[in-house]
């Protein structure tokens, strides 16, 4: 069987915001709030929590999530979703969801899984927006994408891409990191050694393009509350009032 998984890896330790997954919310842990999102997605036939940590464990358990226990030793989210699909070999279609998006939108979800579920050519997925405000075109934290023009990345950097020269025809687009895979691209992706350009922007998904796999984007309406500090996350108590 071919199933569909949404993963989300989460983490205790962080360098900003530590224990930030149990951090509660009008009752309710980030990690819970996360995955009641992922549960009002469609394309899913099951949600994981990966997690390191056994108080994340035991706070998924209390709220009746799925849970697994994964290797401290991974260094990135996609080697922990590795190590849950090598158990799961019914899974065919992986979504990346990342433990602190409380604000994640179920369909965009779907969006991700659809365009590795039913596009042959794609081997990863993934979301991106347009970009606003000229100020996040400068900001290296908010990644910029250029794409084909059937939608297909060609290029993620933390510079502004592309270079102004001439008006722009299209908007700058910025990222939104939540991934879709296909099993086989997840597996060769983490299996391959860092690339060049990866090293050299710190980004993941650069590796992908490296080594030739296509990244399928959709373009949406819709600027993701990540929670990576303390500001963001009153941001987002602000949102819940």
């Amino acid at each position: 069987m071919e199933k569909t998984a949404i993963i989300i890896p989460a983490r205790y330790g962080s360098s900003r915001l530590e224990g930030k997954p149990l951090i509660e919310v009008n009752g309710k842990p980030i990690i819970q709030w996360v995955y009641e999102k992922a549960q009002q997605a469609k394309l899913a036939d099951m949600i994981i929590v990966a997690t390191d940590d056994e108080r994340i464990y035991n706070a998924v358990k209390s709220f009746g999530g799925v849970v697994e226990m994964t290797s401290i030793e991974h260094k990135c989210g996609s080697d922990r979703i590795r190590e849950v699909i090598d158990r799961h070999p019914e899974i065919s279609y992986i979504v990346n969801l990342q433990g602190d998006e409380p604000m994640m939108k179920p369909e965009y979800i779907d969006e991700v899984a659809k365009n590795v579920k039913f596009d042959d050519n794609a081997d990863i997925s993934t979301l991106i927006r347009v970009i606003e405000d000229k100020d996040e075109v400068n900001n290296p934290n908010l990644v910029k994408c250029v794409t084909d023009i059937k939608g297909y990345a060609l290029y993620f950097s933390r510079s502004p891409i592309p270079f102004e020269r001439k008006p722009l025809v299209n908007p700058y687009y910025g990222h939104i990191g939540m991934y879709g895979y296909k099993r086989d691209a997840l597996i060769k992706m983490t299996s391959l050694p860092q690339t060049p350009l990866e090293q050299t922007e710190s980004l993941e998904q650069l590796r992908a393009l490296e080594n030739g796999m296509k990244i399928k984007t959709s373009v949406v309406d819709f600027a993701p509350v990540g929670i990576d500090t303390l500001e963001d996350l009153e941001k987002f108590k602000s949102l819940c009032r």
